[in-house]
């Protein structure tokens, strides 16, 4: 049986790029981005998980991408566009009004959450002229509501930002983290599944991930074993194993399509 191709990373379908969002919404959001796709690139992509949720307009509709566990794979046309904004840690639940566990490895249209409100965004967005108009205009109705929306809780900034900055053993830095916010297993495990949609550990494997593909751009002559320590998995065989549960390839084919 002929081996199955590796998933394309959506970094490699087109071009990428990303800026701040504009002032009144950067309680709320940490970034907003536009994809671009090669006009010679046609099928499915593979997003890798980062323990984010984002805002897209993308094929004419208005939509929320809910927290993966696994590389999402959508299908995307030549020379299309994808606009998005990235919700800070914690923030999406306050927008969204509903547990994040609900829209897991799932891309919504926010008409199911919002509405008619969200036609009436979706209407603005297709009458903008160009797409770095659509973003200005997406940001705009955004922050018209923004001071009607509950900040995000400090906790989850500090989660998510002890989480990915640690490279210790998966135990150690749970119990340290359940130290420093002063809360039980218990308690832990409920904020991180109404905050970031899963527990502490899953979230701690995917920031990992996130921590390994951030070496590989920048030391990938390293080489894996290095990396893989230096990211905090036990050995190369455990990277191994969670990059092909992660994302569906192998970690070098993964590392050559960050690196090529």
């Amino acid at each position: 049986m002929p081996r199955a191709h590796a998933p394309i990373l959506a970094s490699r379908a087109g071009r990428y790029v990303e800026a701040p969002p504009i002032p009144r919404l950067l309680p709320h959001f940490q970034c907003v981005w536009m994809s671009s796709v090669s006009p010679d690139h046609s099928g499915p992509v593979a997003v890798v998980p980062d323990g984010c949720v984002d805002l897209l307009w993308r094929n004419d509709r208005f939509t929320v991408v809910g927290p993966d566990v696994t590389a999402a794979t959508p299908e995307v046309e030549p020379g299309s566009i994808v606009l998005g904004i990235r919700f800070r840690p914690g923030a999406a639940v306050k927008w969204l009004g509903l547990p994040l566990t609900e829209i897991i490895g799932q891309e919504v249209p926010m008409a199911e959450l919002w509405g008619s409100a969200a036609d009436r965004v979706a209407d603005w967005i297709r009458a903008a002229p160009s797409a770095k108009d659509k973003i200005r205009v997406l940001q705009e109705l955004l922050a018209a509501q923004a001071p009607r929306v509950e900040l995000p809780r400090q906790e989850a900034a500090m989660i998510f930002r002890f989480l990915k900055a640690d490279a210790s053993a998966e135990e150690r830095k749970i119990v340290a983290l359940r130290e420093r916010l002063g809360v039980s297993e218990r308690t832990l495990r409920r904020q991180c599944d109404e905050l970031f949609g899963y527990g502490p550990k899953t979230l701690d494997r995917i920031l990992r991930f996130q921590r390994f593909q951030a070496l590989a751009r920048t030391d990938s002559d390293e080489g894996l074993a290095c990396l893989a320590l230096r990211a905090g998995y036990a050995d190369q065989a455990h990277l191994t194993r969670e990059v092909q549960s992660l994302c569906g390839m192998t970690a070098g084919a993964f590392v050559r399509q960050l690196v090529t």
